[in-house]
């Protein structure tokens, strides 16, 4: 059964038990059925109520339903809270001696125990409502004079507390409540706090994972409200933050050793050396005492603020355990006349109130008389010092919660003043009812709270439309005192009213860390990834588990951890019922600089390692191996054929070079030797001009060689059939003839090319898509129509010249001259069809090494097979070069 279900029962359990055991006389009014006194009271005109955990856990009482079950009994007496309730009654009875603040008025007060447990605060708080004594102010009896209450400590106790009195108007100030669901004035319109909201400190604590790299860190958290709602606002602070949480552990409310047993061995276990803890000291002392049994170390505790400063946890035992632990707590403040108050509580001011005797048996482990209820303990002899874990109950130099306990009183002292000595319609609360001594109401002081604002110890206080006050917190680190002890010194601080990415400063060299150490403890699930690496997250494992794999090619990571940003974005959120109260929900942004590799820009690449963007390596045919070899090629087939063209000009009148049309030749010579020269204007870096000239030079010198083939093959065909009977056909094919042939098939090259020119001519491209890691200089061919269609035009030509020198292969006599052209043709023709896939497919400068192939090789075919044998019979055998020999008549 749950704690706060064994509470229900034992609640109906007492109401059913007392209706049966009403009379009939009793039946019509209400009857106590046990006591409930406050542990410290005083009477005034105005009565505050004050709610502490003077003791921080509890024993259920048995509930077998057979018999009336006893008062639950609270244990562990808390000096810490003691000294809470021990300002707020300094506070009083400071504002009832001032002649500026209530002149003519006192404050009472009562305050109760609420033993850190909701229920026994729900009890407290019905025990506030009733007067000065319950007994003669019985609960059903009439309204009591309380005007406010300073309480709880516990947000789960608060929140009880606060739907008790809410329907009364009565307005509770709490000194340490701090969920952030307590701000929704929907849910609790009446309560007010002088503690930061959780809102800030997981805000705050979320930055302090960020500064110091803690990307996967677990959470610890109470089986209360508080506890709930600050894991899920550090949860949602988170959120794309990088930093995960390996694990989430609640301590049962009520204490369970085994439980506690397991999150400890999950703790240990775990990967995460860096825990939150969301908690009160009540449960939490228990749970570090099983801890420390189990002989845990390692650990970097992060506290929040209900235990950050908790003086139970500073003896010297702790310290191994807890040493380092860092966490933010309540601003401290300055009460003067404090230290001498608490001085003057002891056994012999107090002899009658048990709670003082708990006190000095907390603090001197001594029984002040045998009467007292610590008689367990030894009698005190005068002797005594006071227990290391307990001596900052009379460290009162720099105050925490004590100081908001006092700011709580003087808020409530100075809203009632104004309540009482305000004038309707004027001054700042022109817009509140003003009250007299007769007629001041709960919900009037209510009012006067939302507006009030007053300064004390140099601070201003006041309270935000949520009842909230400014955040800002202390950052304490755990150290170790001079006498082994832990003391807590304040290492930085964080300020809401900052402006956004500024609100958290620390002092790191002041840090301790856990172990004694000097360095930041390292809390990653996986090491971040090294240059030129990037993060792969595990299947099925939070975003903080990853393994670094290389980057693709080019893209690189060139940096290493964890980066925070310095902007704190605002993200506007609906207001819901639970805890989001704040329109505007404060989050951190963080980037991991190798969570994804980097793409370089278009012209560069990645280096070897991955590391650096450098610049792209620029191809195309140079005067390099390859482009030298095809220039060499060039130039000698120019030469070879400037060399032959020689040879037929020396030898023009001998019959081999007149019978083969010996102009037309020239013109074919010239025009081959155009075709070789045109190959060099492929080699270089392309620019706009060399690009046009390229296609075109080329184009227009294959034409012009091809149409003189043409002309030649037209002639040797039509010489063939003039042989026949009644044949003129030569007469159309005098010299004017072919050279108008040659003209105009070399014209509709020149006019396809104009065309091109004008209208989308080739340009220099920077190819960065074939080889991504390199930038392949070539030149576009603006047009591919115009590009086919000049090759298709030259292809053209050399089918009809193949199809004309075939019909003419069969020629009498030893000239062969059709069957050269044929050849050549042939040769030409399987060129360029070979050229076709090699030209798509050829990659970089390839693809032009493969066009210069082709315009060479074609040229080289059509010089072997057009002039080789010629050139053969004028140099090497002059015998044949006759007449008779060439029409095979040498016979």
């Amino acid at each position: 059964m749950q704690p706060l279900e064994s509470m229900t029962v034992l609640l109906l359990w007492l109401l059913v038990y007392h209706l049966s055991a009403l009379t009939p006389g009793d039946a019509s009014k209400c009857v106590l059925q046990s006591d409930f006194e406050p542990g410290l009271m005083a009477n005034g005109d105005f009565h505050i109520g004050g709610i502490f955990p003077l003791h921080y856990n509890q024993e259920i009482p048995d509930l077998n339903c057979t018999y009336k079950p006893g008062p639950v009994k609270c244990n562990g007496f808390d000096p810490r809270a003691f000294r809470w309730a021990l300002t707020m009654k300094l506070a009083v009875e400071e504002i009832n001696k001032r002649a500026d603040l209530l002149p003519e008025y006192t404050l009472g007060y009562k305050i109760f125990d609420s033993c850190a447990y909701p229920l026994t605060g729900q009890r407290s708080a019905v025990a506030v409502l009733n007067g000065p004594n319950e007994q003669l102010s019985p609960m059903c009896a009439g309204p009591g004079p309380l005007l406010a209450i300073i309480g709880e400590s516990g947000s789960a106790q608060s929140i009880v507390v606060s739907r008790l009195l809410q329907p009364f108007g009565i307005p509770i100030i709490s000194y340490f409540s701090s969920c952030a669901c307590l701000s929704d004035r929907r849910e609790f319109p009446t309560f007010f706090r002088v503690i930061p909201s959780d809102a800030y400190q997981v805000k705050a604590i979320a930055q302090l994972l960020l500064h110091f790299n803690w990307t996967w860190v677990g959470v610890v958290r109470g089986d209360h409200e508080y506890g709930r709602f600050a894991l899920q606002g550090l949860l949602k602070e988170l959120e794309d933050t990088g930093i995960c949480v390996a694990y989430q552990e609640m301590i049962p409310l009520l204490y369970e050793r085994q439980r506690a047993l397991e999150i400890i061995r999950v703790m240990s276990h775990s990967t995460a050396r860096v825990v939150v803890v969301f908690s009160a000291e009540g449960e939490l002392t228990p749970f570090l005492r099983d801890y420390m049994e189990q002989n845990v170390t390692g650990i970097q505790w992060i506290a929040s603020e209900a235990w950050v400063t908790a003086s139970v946890f500073t003896g010297s035992e702790y310290y191994p355990f807890l040493g380092g632990t860092i966490g933010f707590g309540i601003r401290q403040g300055q009460i003067p006349g404090l230290s001498e108050y608490l001085t003057t509580v002891n056994p012999q001011t107090y002899p009658s109130n048990p709670l003082v005797h708990e006190l000095w048996g907390a603090l001197y482990d001594c029984s002040p008389n045998s009467s007292s209820l610590n008689n367990h303990l030894p009698s005190c002899t005068g002797q005594e010092t006071v227990r290391v874990q307990h001596s900052a109950y009379f460290n009162t130099s720099s105050p925490r919660i004590s100081y908001n306990v006092y700011k709580g009183v003087y808020a409530i002292a100075h809203s009632l003043h104004n309540l009482l000595h305000c004038t309707p319609g004027k001054g700042p609360f022109k817009n509140s009812t003003c009250a007299s001594e007769h007629n001041v109401y709960p919900w009037q002081l209510q009012q006067y709270l939302q507006e009030v604002s007053f300064t004390i110890s140099g601070e201003t206080v006041n309270f935000d439309m949520k009842g909230d006050s400014i955040p800002s917190y202390d950052l304490i680190n755990w150290q170790q005192g001079s006498a082994g002890n832990i003391e807590f010194v304040n290492v930085g601080m964080f300020d809401g009213a900052q402006e956004s990415g500024q609100e958290l400063v620390i002092q790191e060299k002041a840090i301790m860390w856990p172990g004694h150490q000097t360095e930041v403890l390292v809390s990653v699930c996986s090491n971040s990834c090294t240059p030129g690496f990037r993060q792969a997250v595990r299947r099925g494992q939070p975003l903080c588990c990853f393994d670094c794999v290389p980057c693709d090619s080019g893209k690189i990571s060139n940096k290493t951890g964890w980066r925070t940003t310095s902007i704190i974005q605002k993200k506007k959120k609906k207001r819901k019922k639970t805890c989001d109260l704040d329109p505007h929900f404060y989050s951190l942004s963080l980037s991991l600089d190798s969570l994804e590799c980097m793409a370089c820009s278009e012209d560069y690449w990645s280096n070897a390692d991955g590391t650096v963007c450098i610049p792209k390596v620029v191809e195309f045919l140079s005067h390099d191996a390859m482009g030298m070899t095809l220039t060499v090629i060039a130039v000698v087939g120019a030469c070879l054929t400037l060399a032959v063209f020689a040879v037929f000009v020396y030898y023009r009148n001998t019959p081999v070079v007149r019978i083969n049309n010996s102009e037309l030749s020239f013109f074919i010579l010239l025009s081959l030797t155009l075709c070789f020269l045109c190959a060099l204007v492929f080699i270089g870096e392309p620019t706009s001009w060399s690009c046009m000239l390229r296609h075109t030079a080329f184009s227009i010198t294959f034409s012009l060689c091809i149409s003189c083939i043409l002309g030649k093959t037209l002639v040797v065909l039509a010489a063939f059939t003039a042989t026949r009977p009644g044949n003129n056909i030569m007469k159309w094919l005098g010299p004017i003839q072919q050279r108008i042939i040659i003209f105009c098939c070399t014209l509709v090259q020149v006019v396809i090319c104009t065309v091109w020119l004008v209208l989308s001519p080739p340009f220099p491209n920077r190819n960065t898509k074939y080889q991504q890691s390199k930038i392949i200089l070539d030149c576009s061919v603006g047009s591919d129509l115009a590009f086919w269609c000049v090759l298709g035009y030259i292809g053209l030509l050399a089918c009809v010249c193949f199809f004309l020198a075939f019909l003419a292969r069969k020629l009498p006599g030893n000239f062969n001259e059709a069957k050269y052209i044929t050849f050549s043709m042939l040769i030409f023709c399987a060129v360029w069809l070979a050229f076709i896939p090699a030209y798509v497919s050829s990659p970089g400068k390839f693809t032009t090494a493969v066009e210069i192939f082709a315009i060479l090789a074609s040229s080289f075919g059509l010089l072997l097979c057009l002039f080789t044998p010629k050139v053969y019979i004028i140099l090497l055998k002059p015998e044949k070069n006759t007449k008779q020999h060439l029409m095979g008549k040498d016979k």
